[in-house]
């Protein structure tokens, strides 16, 4: 079962860039942005140490850590460095104007 919460408006949110929201519950915030169009929705660290994904480098659908340098591909959640590596990816529903994502 899914738990699904809001956490946006598509008005909080800019294609291409890095938005972070906090979520009540969740220790760290939740990234989304538009990428290529598609509203894309992760956590807020990066899954090789401890360190904030919402001050990196989006170009594309790449988003780069800005702790280490690794770098994710939002649309599969792959690690370029590291194949083992994976950035857990939130599924996505728009209701009207709001961001929901499910966090389990």
């Amino acid at each position: 079962m899914a738990l699904r919460v809001r956490v946006c408006s598509m008005r909080d949110i800019v294609e291409g860039e890095l938005r972070a929201f906090a979520v009540r519950g969740v220790t760290w915030p939740v990234i989304v942005t538009i990428v290529d169009g598609e509203v894309l929705a992760c956590p807020g660290v990066c899954p090789h140490e401890d360190v904030a994904l919402w001050d990196g480098d989006l170009t594309g659908a790449t988003l780069t850590c800005p702790g280490h340098g690794y770098r994710f591909d939002l649309h599969t959640g792959r690690c370029a460095h590291d194949p083992g590596l994976e950035l857990r990816r939130y599924p996505v529903t728009l209701v009207g104007d709001e961001i929901w994502v499910d966090l389990l």
